[in-house]
């Protein structure tokens, strides 16, 4: 199993979590090396709050800033979003191969269609599976069971003076 960097998928994560820096990101990706100030342009806020989106990005190392005179340009880096993809990939095979078995197993033994016939006997398993699930439905929820709160006491008498 590969190891991954806790800290650098925490940064890219985070740096990710924010739409402006995201919006920032796709606008990089149609066009690299664009400077400071055009990346800013369609954005409705100041060039210093720009300025401390591109920082984060900087930090988690999904932008790369190049000075030359006075103009900054940025540019995408991959290295981050790999990492995080891989990572993403990961999880993405868990839940297809369990999401596989699970059709798999509802094509096996499909439902019945009409709740109004009786369940036609199958595996012993589907049949503990209905009853538990009636049983779910006939119980009461934890809403209903909880104690009722207590309503408060009459106003007392007000004093006059």
């Amino acid at each position: 199993m590969v190891k991954y960097q806790d800290e650098t998928l925490d940064r890219t994560f985070a740096a990710l979590s924010d739409p402006t820096r995201r919006a920032l990101l796709a606008r990089l990706g149609e066009q690299d090396g664009l400077s400071v100030s055009e990346l800013a342009q369609p954005f409705a806020m100041s060039l210093p709050a720009i300025m401390k989106h591109l920082d984060v990005l900087t930090d988690a190392g999904l932008v790369a800033r190049e000075k030359t005179g006075r103009t900054v340009a940025c540019r995408l880096t991959a290295r981050p979003m790999e990492q995080a993809m891989n990572w993403l990939n990961r999880y993405a095979q868990f839940w297809s191969d369990n999401l596989d078995r699970l059709a798999a197993f509802v094509e096996e033994d499909p439902w019945p269609t009409n709740p109004q016939s009786p369940p036609t006997p199958a595996s012993p398993r589907v049949q503990i599976s209905r009853v538990q699930i009636s049983r779910v439905q006939a119980s009461p929820s934890r809403g209903a069971s909880a104690p009722s709160r207590k309503k408060s006491t009459p106003r007392g008498p007000s004093r006059k003076t």
